[in-house]
């Protein structure tokens, strides 16, 4: 009886240590100013995108054509002018959130589970196996990320979930390298020799003692992947090799728009900056979660 009074009070301890923890780092990153005015655009560009089909519909705002409308400058009707066919710009910026942030968020998110699985698996097992699958890795390492995406999407073909498989098979070396350092720095601490000397096996040494206390490297690491994948997609979208027409994605906007650049600029300047914002925001956003996490600061 005493023993699990004891268990229960040191659990509780654990818990609330843990919630202190992250108060105090959510608080750090209130405090970084330029972090939180990230976090704020990407919250705003996260809402944009998944009410998108609330807030513009696609068959009419979206794609549908108007002729006698083409090639508007920005006025209070079209915030943002609209393009060759007529399209109102500013509706089809909003939406192409939509697939630019899908693409984003799932290719990093798929980039980091297969790092963390590769990862942790070389650092924790070391030998043969961190061997096979760090050689691996620098195969993938040595050829160029967006000449390999491009390789992958020639391959497949132009479809939205052949970019995301390219681009997240492109992330996967550098999330696998950056789990596999964190899991050789945490595998040796006591606490990890303690639950194997309780005979926990080693899926759960790995998954609820080493990963969770070497986590912060791989969340920054994670956010500015999102970053990274946006851009490669658009810039593969502005090859002719991303998303497919009439995927109004911001890489696409912008090819269609390259032909116009000289007399309507606009139609450049728009998809163009919601690129170049939404990088700035998780830059930010990732440079804030890692000061956040370093216990340097502390």
């Amino acid at each position: 009886m005493s023993e699990n009074k004891n268990t229960n009070v040191a659990d509780l301890k654990q818990k609330y240590k843990k919630q202190s923890q992250f108060k105090e780092i959510f608080k750090r990153l209130l405090r970084n100013k330029s972090a939180t005015a990230g976090a704020i655009v990407v919250i705003l560009l996260l809402f944009m995108a998944i009410f998108a089909d609330a807030l513009h519909d696609y068959e009419t705002q979206v794609i549908k054509q108007d002729i006698m409308n083409r090639l508007q400058s920005p006025s209070a009707e079209h915030w943002f002018g609209t393009d060759e066919m007529g399209r109102d710009i500013f509706a089809r910026v909003c939406y192409g959130a939509k697939y630019s942030l899908l693409i984003g968020f799932t290719g990093a998110v798929t980039s980091l589970v297969l790092g963390i699985v590769l990862g942790a698996m070389a650092g924790f097992y070391g030998g043969k196996i961190d061997n096979i699958i760090m050689r691996f890795m620098d195969v993938l390492l040595a050829i160029p990320g967006t000449l390999l995406a491009i390789a992958i999407v020639a391959s497949l073909g132009s479809s939205i979930r052949n970019l995301i498989i390219a681009l997240s098979i492109s992330g996967i070396p550098g999330m696998s390298r950056i789990v596999r350092s964190s899991v050789l720095t945490v595998k040796d601490q006591e606490y990890v020799e303690a639950a194997r000397a309780i005979g926990a096996n080693d899926r759960t040494i790995i998954f609820k003692h080493v990963l969770p206390n070497g986590m912060a490297p791989i969340i920054v690491q994670s956010t500015l992947r999102v970053a990274s994948v946006i851009l490669s997609a658009a810039g593969l979208s502005f090859l002719g090799l991303g998303v497919p027409a009439p995927h109004p994605e911001w890489g696409a906007l912008l090819t269609n728009a390259r032909a116009y650049i000289r007399d309507n600029s606009y139609m450049c300047l728009f998809p163009g900056l919601a690129i170049m914002i939404t990088i700035l925001s998780l830059n930010l956003l990732g440079d804030g979660l890692r000061d956040a996490l370093d216990p340097k600061l502390k």
